[in-house]
């Protein structure tokens, strides 16, 4: 018997019937794979996002920005050297409100001379000493001008405390202090042997000024470049207004760069910034 043309046999199929069909378990391998597959490429998408959120700059929280600004202000006094914190000449104004000038006259300080760093309670008198030690004083970094006439001498002196709001405070009771205990207290004036300060003591001090930059209290003392002890201001106002001008210039000039706000910390973009 011939076999027709098309037919595998005498079961009645055809054989190309049969291969146009898929089998059921090739349908579930097919499946599994592209689920598989599937799971690779979310796997591989998660990665790289991974990654990239890595390597992308870090965002400092507002917390973290406040607290990274306030320890670089705070190590200042400790990291900048003591000629850029004391300046050789600082530049400040008399304004002669008191005996009617018409604008402020620019007057030059000149540095004296640096005293080295020393604890709260030998760098003032016992009261105020107390109160810095009260608003965790660490030390006191002083340093001696004199003004543009040579006939005025003032002490700077910076402390550093344990914050800003502990300096704002402390500058406070100081101001305070000085006011009911007269002018002839607080920061211990530095003299210099052979210079317009050599005799500019605790008995010489005329005026005593508190304030604070950041968390550094401000203190200055001032006093005459010819040794005369404590005297009546009042008696003299321009006296007066360039005493405090001179003071408040130097100690302004000084306690600036210490505390100005630092630029807002970012970071490089590098692991572990």
């Amino acid at each position: 018997m011939i076999a027709q043309p098309g037919w595998a046999g005498g079961d009645g199929s055809s054989a190309r019937g049969e291969a146009a069909q898929p089998r059921p378990g090739a349908r579930w391998r097919r499946g599994l794979i592209a689920v598989a597959l599937l799971l690779g490429l979310c796997g591989l998408a998660a990665a790289t996002a991974g990654v990239v959120n890595h390597f992308l700059p870090r965002r400092f929280t507002t917390a973290q920005q406040r607290q990274i600004e306030a320890w670089e202000v705070s190590r200042r006094w400790r990291a900048m050297p003591a000629g850029r914190i004391f300046p050789v000449r600082i530049g400040y104004r008399v304004t002669g409100t008191q005996v009617g000038l018409s604008r402020p006259v620019p007057l030059q300080a000149s540095r004296i001379g640096i005293a080295a760093q020393a604890p709260c309670r030998a760098a003032a008198d016992s009261a105020t000493a107390r109160i810095l030690a009260r608003y965790g004083c660490q030390a006191v970094l002083r340093a001696t001008y004199v003004d543009g006439t040579g006939s005025l001498v003032v002490t700077v002196g910076i402390a550093p405390v344990r914050s800003r709001a502990a300096a704002t405070a402390a500058a406070g009771a100081l101001t305070a202090a000085s006011r009911s205990g007269g002018p002839a207290s607080g920061l211990s004036p530095v003299r210099y042997p052979g210079t317009l300060a050599a005799q500019f003591g605790p008995a010489q001090r005329q005026l005593m000024l508190a304030g604070s930059q950041g968390p550094y209290v401000v203190m200055s003392v001032a006093g005459y470049t010819d040794g005369r002890p404590q005297v009546r201001l009042s008696a003299d106002p321009y006296m007066t207004d360039e005493m405090n001008d001179f003071a408040s210039g130097v100690a302004n000039a000084v306690s600036q760069p210490l505390g100005k706000p630092p630029p807002v910390p970012r970071c490089p973009g590098a692991p572990g910034c």
